[in-house]
């Protein structure tokens, strides 16, 4: 046989991903995978200090400190990019669980919002920087697709996603809009959330899931990189945990 080999299937060279939520978890995850592939990584996050530390390992070509969530810090941002990209991820954001009787609406009400907004956001004044056939990423979660006390919050924000990028996939074509949806990741934000039953919680998914170990970023970042390279996927969301969802508790 003759003629050039065959073009890895998550080749990036030449590409160009702004992570937005690089300093950890999946964020650093995914930048780390995306410049084993070959491509370029412009990091963002809120921490200066843990991004400078998390940029001396992945070697970006850029580094940015923002909170997403401030529209027009995050309208400044995408404007001041030396050139269009190829794809966006956001990683921003964090499940909310409280039971009702503890919770404060006003700070409720907040977040949720404030969650809807990130995802627009990124969207509008992501959308005129990525070149078309490029992917506008964002991960949310499948904890609140079980109807559960103190959930409620996280399993309206569930159901809305979906819904959001299906629409977005829509109106912001050729570019694609995609939602990765994880169930239980280890990451610090895990830990933070679980405290000292963060290994109880380890040790019963490793004996549970089908696939009999605990879900890592690094396989969020696997599917992220797919999704990115595979341009016939748009407006869907992609689970990702490990069966979780097969289990009847």
């Amino acid at each position: 046989m003759t003629g050039s080999p065959p073009h890895h299937p998550y080749d990036l060279t030449d590409q160009t991903v702004v992570v937005i939520g690089a300093r950890s978890g999946i964020g650093l995850a995914t930048a780390r995978r995306v410049r084993a592939c070959g491509g370029q990584v412009v990091m963002v996050g809120r921490d200066r200090e843990r991004l400078d530390k998390a940029a001396a390992e992945v070697r970006p070509v850029r580094t940015a400190t923002l909170d997403a969530g401030d529209e027009d810090r995050l309208q400044r941002f995408f404007q001041d990019l030396p050139g269009p990209v190829d794809h966006i991820i956001s990683t921003a954001g964090s499940p909310s669980y409280a039971p009702l009787a503890d919770m404060d609406l006003e700070e409720t009400s907040r977040r949720f919002g404030e969650r809807l907004a990130l995802t627009l956001g990124v969207a509008k004044y992501g959308r005129p920087v990525v070149r078309d056939a490029g992917t506008l990423l964002f991960i949310g979660g499948t904890g609140g697709r079980h109807p559960g006390v103190g959930r409620s919050v996280t399993a309206a924000l569930t159901a809305a996603l979906p819904a959001l990028t299906a629409n977005l996939a829509l109106e912001l074509a050729p570019v694609r809009v995609n939602l990765i949806a994880a169930g239980f990741v280890d990451t610090t934000l895990s830990a933070s959330l679980l405290g000292d039953k963060l290994e109880e919680r380890r040790e019963q998914l490793r004996a549970t899931l089908p696939i009999r170990r605990v879900v890592g970023p690094e396989d969020v970042a696997a599917l992220a990189v797919h999704i990115m390279v595979n341009e016939a996927l748009t407006g869907a969301t992609y689970d990702i945990d490990g069966g979780q969802q097969l289990l009847t508790s």
